[in-house]
């Protein structure tokens, strides 16, 4: 492949994850930087922030979007497509796939089957982002951006790859990030318009309530890849470095008891006890009351304290 058409099978990425996906060959661990601009350019726009001004409108929404996101990424990308730890319908399966490819940590094929070869292989050599195999960087960031890891893992949800709108999602990634900039654009310069008592622009509610609850997002998620298989306590002797830490469980909403998850994976709680406050369980358990997710897997008290006895050093 020339210089000149892989510049544009580059750019064609950005928006085609199928363009993605293509000719990695034995260049697997290679970083292509052209493919990094839309990450950096978010990175760029959280620092600009500030010269758009601030507001309380658009802490606000930079807040509901951080929280909106963050569980559809921990409930939904994480419980329920990676691990199957409760029940829902296609449209609520749907719904909270969108939500999630808001967050632009890609579509819910790709994160929940990368997820799934992570859990195979936690902490061996095979792990895309062991943190004790590859470094700190590479596990928190560096990995997501390397060639072999583009393309989704299908062999790992075949239930899942076979519906056509979740490929659709996770082939154009870019789609969703992009409508929500737009409606936020649109939203910021009607109030700036109509409502100028909030004290916000479209420009504004860009850079805070795309750009930067997004860098939040990111780095949080990515903490539990990172530091979650670093620093922390662990409760169960798992196979793997996972480790519980308290400081990641409240901005993660819940992902922060990583040792309890690789422990028990299947279970839709993660905060095992009343004290690990698992604010992802609570959301599910607040949508089962209302009919929309059902048979929530959870772990019995008995063999949750069994497991501690037999398995702690």
């Amino acid at each position: 492949m020339t210089a000149r058409s892989r510049m544009w099978q580059d750019l064609r990425a950005w928006f085609d994850g199928r363009a993605a996906a293509v000719e990695v060959g034995d260049d697997a661990r290679r970083i292509d930087p052209l493919r990094q601009v839309p990450f950096v350019l978010i990175h760029l726009g959280a620092v600009a922030a500030p010269f758009t001004g601030i507001s309380a409108t658009a802490l606000a929404v930079a807040a509901l979007l951080y929280g909106l996101r963050m569980f559809a990424i921990t409930a939904f990308y994480h419980r329920y497509f990676s691990h199957q730890a409760f029940r829902t319908s296609r449209a609520v399966q749907f719904m909270f796939a969108v939500i999630g490819a808001a967050a632009a940590q890609r579509g819910p094929l790709w994160w929940a089957s990368h997820h799934r070869h992570h859990h195979v292989h936690a902490d061996r050599e095979q792990d895309s982002h062991s943190a004790l195999q590859h470094g700190l960087a590479w596990s928190h960031f560096g990995w997501f951006m390397a060639r072999g890891n583009f393309a989704p893992r299908h062999d790992r949800l075949p239930a899942c790859a076979s519906l056509p709108e979740l490929r659709f999602l996770d082939r154009w990634d870019a789609l969703v990030p992009l409508l929500l900039c737009a409606l936020l654009y649109a939203g910021g310069a009607m109030a700036e318009r109509f409502m100028p008592s909030l004290g916000t622009s479209g420009l504004q509610l860009v850079a805070w309530g795309f750009c930067v609850s997004t860098v939040l997002l990111y780095h949080a998620t990515f903490s539990i890849n990172s530091v979650a298989h670093r620093w922390g306590r662990r409760r169960f002797a798992t196979a793997d470095a996972s480790r519980n830490n308290a400081w990641l469980a409240l901005p993660t909403f819940g992902e922060g008891w990583h040792n309890n998850h690789h422990r028990f994976p299947g279970s839709a709680r993660q905060g095992l006890y009343w004290w690990e406050i698992d604010l992802s369980y609570y959301g599910l358990r607040l949508l089962e009351a209302l009919g929309l997710v059902h048979d929530l897997r959870g772990v019995p008290a008995g063999v949750r304290d069994r497991a501690q006895r037999e398995e702690t050093p």
